[in-house]
């Protein structure tokens, strides 16, 4: 890893595109340096990454078109640690349902995740959920557009399903990822998992 993990680590938000300023101003208020990521060239220098929630399939064209998408799998590949949220877990993940005609993903997760899962922005919908990983209190998940994790492989620890069972929240090694949107419940958890990973690695 080329960036230097310090008391402030180096922290890159994909910002091509969605809710990046809501992380940016979690991870801040964490203590952490945190810039946006829209240059390929830009991503040596980071600790850890971000990819924010939003339109999927238009997030995979940018990260493209900016020519991203590459460089950013083979740094997640190579141990950068990384949290994806919504959007950012369909991004991360090896396969996609329901995704559009030529729908890409960076394919860093083993997992595959149904996109648009509950339906529109209507049926936006908020839950606490147990999540005994990230401590005692269950963890106030606002789902807007989200996708589901409907199958994932045996490298791939679940940290929070609905009560119905569908899993919504995993990690696999250096990256995690979760269909909701902590940062804008102001939920800091799975931020400070994600810094516990940068500063580990």
């Amino acid at each position: 890893m080329a960036g230097s993990p310090t008391a402030h680590p180096r922290i890159g938000v994909l910002a091509l595109q969605g809710d990046f300023r809501e992380h940016i101003a979690s991870l801040t208020e964490l203590g952490a340096d945190v810039v946006p990521l829209r240059r390929p060239e830009e991503i040596a220098s980071l600790d850890g990454v971000v990819v924010p929630g939003g339109e999927s399939s238009v997030m995979d064209k940018l990260s493209r078109a900016f020519g991203v998408a590459e460089p950013l799998a083979d740094a997640i590949r190579g141990g950068l640690p990384t949290y994806g949220t919504c959007a950012g877990m369909i991004m991360l993940s090896s396969r996609i349902a329901a995704g559009i005609p030529g729908q890409q993903t960076l394919g860093v997760l083993d997992t595959t995740v149904r996109r648009n899962a509950f339906g529109s922005q209507n049926d936006s919908f908020e839950i606490d959920i147990p999540m005994p990983e990230l401590g005692e209190a269950p963890v106030h998940a606002v789902f807007i557009r989200a996708p589901v994790v409907e199958e994932h492989g045996p490298g791939v620890e679940v940290l929070g399903a609905l009560p119905d069972g569908q899993v919504v929240a995993v990690q696999q090694g250096n990256v995690i990822a979760s269909a909701f949107h902590p940062e804008v419940a102001g939920e800091d958890r799975f931020h400070r998992r994600f810094l516990d990973l940068v500063h580990s690695a």
